[in-house]
């Protein structure tokens, strides 16, 4: 990723290490804040965090990275407040990630995610609906304090486009591949800004606000993690498709198979090519049980590529990055928290390769 910031000297920790020390304050008060469950739906949030198995065999440690907490402390300290000032706030986002996570897994079908089972695979449906509608309301009662009324409409804000979002995605599978109603870049760029999008957003925000930030500077703030969530977006779809099963806990061409409308698709449908089009939606319309399933949505990862599907999907994820830090960059106090902002957004960038 082309790093067009004007920072200059403050050299940033490695993303792994960021994460980790954001890790190491945002676990403890997540724990403490999922003790609060009852013990039933206590079990199984502790199984989606990555604490412990089906059978409640304690894990040394979680799974998942932490993006979006560390967005939060990191963007706290960029507007000269300090990380354990957003620790409320981190967990926060971090309980309506999880439950984002549950509900989509119901709605897609999934199986896995990040090499387990998912939550609604392992102990059922209604279940597991029920411990992410308790993860939601977690996360409200975690923010408190002098910003309670600003966090909680963030809050309630990032909530309502994530829906849309997600409400748009679902729409999209019943949409033809081409023509008049097919799904458009810019449908799918609305999409992503609301599912994706819109929970950075709120992550950036939230650290600012309770970083002590102006409002100017948290709406800024907000801003920069909406951009970054578009990359995001985009980095997933390439991962989806081309992705390494080893990193990404799911098969390659996983999207292909399901059907997905992803930006590398509805880019390459797009294409103003009359011979293409028609031959890739055969290969997308093909059955997916057929016995040469894997060579068919092979050709069909090749043809996006050949059309510039790929490249068009690279060069969006590397100029909402790009947007995100140049915002960080006009608004951040705290020079050495806007290198690590940077320093994330890389990680995230490199996800792909």
């Amino acid at each position: 990723m082309t790093n067009r910031m004007r920072l200059g000297q403050p050299t940033a920790p490695s993303a792994q290490e960021l994460l980790e020390r954001c890790r190491r304050m945002v676990q403890p008060a997540l724990r403490d804040t999922v003790d609060r469950l009852p013990p039933g739906v206590r079990h199984m949030a502790a199984f989606a965090f990555g604490w412990s198995d089906a059978d409640g065999v304690v894990r040394s440690e979680g799974m998942g990275k932490g993006l979006r907490p560390a967005l939060t402390m990191l963007s706290a300290e960029a507007v000269g407040g300090s990380a354990e000032d957003a620790v409320a706030g981190a967990v926060a986002v971090e309980l309506v990630h999880a439950f984002s996570l549950i509900h989509d897994d119901i709605m897609d079908g999934d199986e896995r995610r990040r090499h387990q089972e998912t939550l609604w695979k392992a102990f059922g449906v209604g279940p597991a609906m029920l411990a992410g509608d308790a993860l939601l309301s977690l996360a409200f009662a975690t923010v408190s304090g002098t910003a309670a009324a600003e966090a909680a409409e963030m809050l309630s804000t990032a909530l309502i486009e994530l829906v849309d979002g997600q409400a748009d995605d679902i729409a999209f599978e019943d949409r033809p591949w081409t023509g008049a109603d097919a799904v458009t870049v810019d449908d799918y760029t609305r999409m992503a800004a609301n599912k994706t999008g819109s929970l950075l957003a709120c992550s950036a925000g939230l650290g600012a606000l309770f970083g002590g930030g102006s409002p100017t500077a948290t709406a800024a703030f907000a801003t920069a993690g909406s951009r970054l969530g578009g990359g995001f977006q985009a980095i997933d779809d390439l991962l989806g498709i081309w992705g390494d099963p080893a990193v990404t806990g799911k098969p390659v061409f996983n999207d292909l198979r399901r059907r997905k409308k992803t930006l590398p698709v509805v880019f390459a449908l797009g294409v103003d090519d009359a011979a293409h089009a028609p031959a890739l939606v055969r290969l997308l319309d093909a059955e997916p049980d057929a016995s040469d399933a894997d060579l068919t949505v092979r050709r069909a990862a090749d043809l996006i590529e050949q059309v510039g599907g790929r490249s068009f999907t690279e060069d969006q994820a590397e100029g909402q990055l790009s947007q995100a830090l140049e915002v960080v960059d006009d608004v951040a106090v705290n020079r050495r928290a806007a290198a690590e902002l940077t320093a994330l957004a890389r990680f995230i960038a490199d996800r792909s390769h």
